[in-house]
């Protein structure tokens, strides 16, 4: 699951998915199943972003 983002955080975006239970839509799925939050900066030039990843227990 993937969740971007814009001038916020990537820790925000993870916690999203998880405050929303984007996940419950794999109950069934049988293998790994990863979290990606992307934080993009607008004000930056260089397109700097930021990134989590995180393995969801089951």
């Amino acid at each position: 699951m993937v969740e971007l983002k814009y001038d916020r955080s990537a820790q925000g975006a993870i916690q999203q998915i998880k405050d929303r239970k984007y996940t419950t839509v794999l109950e069934n799925y049988a293998g790994e199943i990863l979290l990606v939050g992307i934080n993009y900066d607008r004000k930056k030039r260089d397109k700097s972003h930021s990134c989590i990843i995180e393995k969801v227990k089951k």
